[in-house]
């Protein structure tokens, strides 16, 4: 067995030894100072390193993070969204016959107003078919005076046998009469029963043919009606009517038309914000180009969409110099009550275990707290927060490095304005 190794290890735990629990002592005994002086020492000094050994060591776990004096401010807590502008109508006019149009056409752009024509086709048979359908219907009213006729002589045959009858019968009675005659006057009045009939038969089936007629020839005037497509509402031609030549079909398209002189901006509320807007609330809007618009609001929807979970709002805006086209992008403020909120760095927002949104603050005790937050508003200057306090003390630096309850050691600067 060897003897270096043990030694060398024995000599190794010595030292070490010495280095970590004798460590006053050999620091004494390099610098040549007895041991014994260190160890009776006066006792206040002990007891004031020993204190300030504990400060050092309270200090060491207290986070430093730089915090701001926030005070609520009164602000117009407007609701804004990105939307678009859209026409006011829009409707593609569209043919609902068969046939060749033989009008000039308009060309897009182009104003027009109600009634007027934007297409017009080719009539073919259908002036004749609606002039057969008015002597057909002359014709079957003619028939009704002589139906009429036809059933009157038929009431007066049934009054003329009736009193036969009658005669017959006492006639019959007294022995004046053969039962032959009585039987035949009987017939008689059944003949003149079925042939009232007859003419009530004759008359009905004469009206229905009248009300045929009118239905032929009330189709047949619609058809004529057909041939003429006209501007629905004042607006402009978003697309050419339809070429001279052209063969239009049961839902070609013969123009489109939108009105332009009123438009909407439509927007889309998130499910926070859908609450604090109203009808009829004062709402503006800045375009892509600029451009500044207003109007109020006329619609809110009362079904959010199933995918964004938002709801469509509307604001209707004048636009009679038909300077805001349709389509266009648009930031929409919608006013809503005023409120008081807290203007912080957009970097001062923090989310907690839960995700929810929120800002760490210097409690009194100096710990950090979360407090949850209510985004109002972003600006390039900050955000606009409702939730805090009036007074808070708001952690801008270092916030995403401590948790509740954490010891603080703060430092506060002042809040740019």
């Amino acid at each position: 067995m060897r003897i270096i190794p043990p030694l060398t290890a024995l000599v190794v735990t010595a030292g070490l030894y010495s280095l970590v629990m004798q460590r006053d002592n050999l620091l004494a005994f390099a610098r040549g100072e007895d041991a014994t002086e260190l160890e009776t020492s006066d006792p206040a000094s002990a007891g004031e390193q020993t204190g300030a050994a504990v400060e050092q060591t309270d200090l060491g776990v207290r986070v430093a993070v730089v915090a701001v004096h926030s005070s609520a401010r009164a602000i117009d807590n407007a609701v804004i969204v990105r939307g678009q502008t859209r026409a006011m109508r829009e409707v593609n006019v569209q043919a609902e016959t068969t046939s060749t149009v033989i009008s000039e056409p308009l060309r897009k752009g182009a104003r027009v107003k109600a009634g007027d024509l934007l297409c017009e086709l080719d009539p073919g048979i259908r002036p004749a078919s609606l002039l057969e359908a008015r002597a057909r219907l002359k014709e079957a009213r003619a028939k009704v005076p002589e139906a009429e006729a036809r059933l009157e002589e038929s009431h007066a045959l049934l009054e003329e046998a009736r009193i036969n009858l009658t005669a017959a019968q006492k006639l019959s009675e007294g022995g004046y009469a053969s039962e032959t005659r009585l039987a035949s006057t009987r017939a008689a009045e059944r003949t003149a029963q079925a042939a009232i009939a007859s003419a009530e038969g004759g008359l009905e089936s004469t009206r229905a043919g009248i009300e045929s007629a009118t239905a032929a020839v009330a189709s047949a005037q619609k058809e004529m009606d057909r041939l003429v497509l006209r501007a629905p509402f004042d607006g402009i031609l978003e697309s050419d009517t339809a070429e001279i030549g052209s063969l239009l079909q049961p839902g070609s398209l013969c123009a489109t038309v939108i009105q332009l002189d009123t438009i909407k901006l439509v927007g889309y509320l998130p499910e926070t914000a859908i609450d604090r807007v109203t009808l009829g609330a004062r709402a503006g809007a800045r375009l892509a180009t600029g451009q500044q618009a207003s109007g109020t609001v006329t619609f809110i929807s009362r079904s959010a969409d199933e995918d964004t979970r938002t709801f469509e709002v509307e604001i209707t805006v004048p636009n009679p110099d038909l300077r805001i086209r349709d389509g266009q992008t648009a930031e929409i403020v919608i006013s809503a009550e005023g409120t008081k909120a807290h203007q912080l760095p957009q970097s001062a927002l923090t989310l907690n275990n839960e995700g929810q949104l929120g800002v760490r603050v210097v409690r009194s005790d100096s710990t950090a707290g979360f407090v949850p937050v209510t985004l109002l508003r972003d600006e390039a200057t900050g955000v606009w927060l409702d939730g805090l306090p009036e007074q808070a003390d708001v952690i801008v630096v270092g916030q995403d490095f401590v948790t509740e309850g954490v010891a603080l050691d703060p430092t506060f600067r002042e809040l740019s304005k």
